[in-house]
């Protein structure tokens, strides 16, 4: 019997990051050496052990074979001749298939300091890849959403999704697999990646591969037109302010459904009957976050908080123009009168939001004022003058930046 520390644990070893879970590999033996030992056994079918003392996950070395639809239709064999090599073909990604060699079941010491490493994990690890393990990696959809995740924890590391990779993964989506995925799974992914410290990185990910249409259509129709095109980009800048500024599950998930809300990206009502188009807007954005939430499983406590600041968004970011009697009217919307702290977080939400609104305009200031050079100006001009139509020139191309 040989016993593996496996996977997430190796991985973050290696890049230095903290380990939260410890997954093993058991190679050589059975489920009922296992029982003997004091382990209990995780599902009938299944051969994962919970261990006695640390209650971390011990696995039996197995591998699975293709037999139905979805992250599920798998058939699974584990038996003590199932090697080690075999067990870490069937994962992911090459750095999630590496494994360090422990002393045994009841001591989890490593042996020594070798990375069992078949498949370039290493060097994947070294150029800050995410790359598939094998062609087996097709038959999980479920992969598709793990790997964009992935991509969003590491982002900030410099790490990238190998060509080859995002091929399979349109193949993927094409194939129309994520269908056959279970609302939870997505949404246990989801938010996983939504409270890593770029979150926006993932939907970016799912948006250019069209994973989204399956589960998160309203977001997917909103961002693909191309009306609307900037909102895309403003929620990714404030989803990631969110990830730095370490906003909660809630916050962040509002400043992502506040994508349905188009109108809280406008500089400024398009008519006079702006009213009732701001109604409408926050109709159709209520709508898109519930069609999202029954489609994905959202919790009902990440439906609420978005449907509330959707509603009361444009309230929100003018808090300090408001009179005594729409305070008091906020409050009561809010119920901040019996849950100050949700007050709080609407206005740092609604803060965030505002923040990458600007952050956009300024950028689009940066390209005006970089897109004109001397080239673009009267060649014969002297001394100060030279400055004064570079100057004028940037404000007219600014000028004719498109805003929503």
């Amino acid at each position: 019997m040989q016993v593996y520390l496996v996977g997430g644990a190796v991985r973050d070893k290696l890049l230095g990051r903290p380990i939260k879970d410890k997954d093993f590999v058991v190679v050589g033996a059975t489920v009922i050496e296992m029982l003997k030992a004091g382990f209990q056994q995780v599902g009938a079918d299944f051969p994962v052990f919970l261990h006695p003392i640390s209650h971390e996950e011990y696995a039996l070395a197995r591998t699975e074979r293709k037999q139905g639809l979805g992250y599920q239709g798998f058939s699974v064999h584990a038996s003590p001749d199932v090697t080690l090599r075999e067990d870490l073909q069937r994962r992911d990604l090459t750095v999630n298939a590496m494994a360090i060699e422990v002393k045994n079941l009841m001591d989890d010491t490593p042996i020594n300091d070798e990375i069992v490493d078949y498949y370039g994990g290493l060097d994947d690890i070294h150029s800050k890849t995410l790359r598939h393990v094998s062609s087996a990696f097709s038959e999980d959809p479920l992969r598709v959403l793990r790997t964009a995740r992935f991509y969003s924890r590491y982002y900030d590391l410099g790490f990238s999704i190998a060509d080859e990779t995002l091929l399979l993964m349109r193949e993927l989506v094409r194939s129309g697999e994520l269908a056959h995925l279970s609302s939870e799974r997505i949404w246990q992914e989801s938010s996983r990646a939504m409270m890593q410290v770029s979150p926006q990185v993932y939907w970016q990910q799912l948006f250019e591969i069209g994973a989204l249409t399956e589960y998160f259509a309203p977001l997917q129709q909103v961002w693909n037109h191309a009306k609307y095109g900037q909102i895309r980009e403003i929620v990714q800048t404030a989803l990631y302010f969110a990830g730095q500024m370490q906003l909660n599950l809630s916050q962040r998930w509002a400043l992502l459904m506040a994508s349905l809300n188009t109108d809280l990206f406008m500089l400024e009502p398009t008519n006079s009957n702006s009213d009732n188009i701001e109604s409408n807007n926050i109709a159709t954005a209520v709508k898109g976050i519930n069609e999202i939430g029954n489609s994905a499983k959202v919790p009902k406590a990440q439906t609420q908080f978005p449907t509330l600041f959707v509603q009361q968004a444009k309230k929100l970011s003018r808090i300090d123009q408001l009179s005594a009697a729409e305070k008091i009217d906020l409050i009561q919307a809010c119920s901040a009168h019996k849950v100050p702290d949700k007050l709080s977080q609407l206005l740092v939400t609604s803060h965030v939001l505002k923040l990458a609104i600007q952050h956009r305009q300024m950028m689009l200031a940066l390209g005006s004022f970089h897109a004109i050079s001397m080239d673009n100006i009267d060649q014969s001009l002297k001394g100060p003058a030279i400055g004064e139509a570079l100057r004028q020139r940037r404000i007219e191309h600014l000028q004719t930046q498109p805003v929503l």
